[in-house]
This record gives structure tokens, C-alpha cells and sequence, in this order.
């Protein structure tokens, strides 16, 4: 292929779409409404459709990695948003260290795991 890829916009599902697009916009995404049930959130050079429709077996399987440049830091700005204090079913677990890098997880109000990490140098 000659052409460059530009983006990768995952589409992902909400439980309760009202609740899940507050989360977003309190974890610092941009909304843009595109439809009455379907938005896209952006923040600097990433993007994701969130769409009014649950399928537990899907939402409960999906992960979306985002590399940040320090996880120590992120993990305390995202404590910071006390998200699992004003959204219940959303949970936040501490960094991890492995052998490739380090992580923290998000659990968003649907089930969603999003990965927040870097990676080591090699």
C-alpha cells in the first residue's frame, strides 16, 4: 500500500450512551455530536466513535491501548478526575510494571478497558 495511513478511529459502545459521553468529557475528549446516538471524541491526535448501542458480550471484550509518554504521571492525572467516585461501574487500577513497559487500566461506565502505558526502550 502507497497511501499513508492518517488515523485509527475505533467505534465503541455505551450502556447508558448519556452516562459514557459525560465520562468521556470529564477524561478530557472533545465531543462532536455527529448524530442524536453517535458522537466522536478527540483529544490531541486520537480519536473514537462512541455509538448508542450495547452488545455486553462486545463491550465487555474490548480494550483500547493508549501510549502516553509517562504512565506514573498520567495514572495520578487520572486519579486527580475521582472518575470512579461520580461513575460508579467505572474503576481505575494502578500502575503495572512488566517487561515491555508500564500500565494503568480504566474500566469506563460500560466495561470498557482502556490501557494507559509506555513503553521501554530497548
Amino acid at each position: 500500500m502507497k497511501q499513508k495511513i492518517k488515523s485509527i478511529r475505533p467505534f465503541v459502545g455505551a450502556k447508558n450512551f448519556e452516562e459514557s459521553r459525560a465520562f468521556y468529557r470529564d477524561l478530557g475528549f472533545e465531543e462532536t455530536v455527529l448524530e442524536h446516538n453517535f458522537s466522536v471524541f478527540k483529544k490531541d491526535d486520537i480519536a473514537f466513535y462512541l455509538q448508542d448501542y450495547y452488545a455486553k458480550e462486545w463491550i465487555e471484550n474490548t480494550m483500547i491501548f493508549i501510549e502516553v509518554e509517562d504512565t506514573e504521571e498520567y495514572y495520578l492525572e487520572l486519579s486527580a478526575l475521582n472518575l470512579p467516585q461520580k461513575y460508579p461501574s467505572a474503576k481505575l487500577s494502578p500502575v503495572k510494571t512488566m517487561d515491555w513497559g508500564k500500565e494503568c487500566f480504566l474500566h469506563d461506565p460500560s466495561g470498557i478497558l482502556w490501557h494507559f502505558g509506555e513503553f521501554f526502550d530497548k
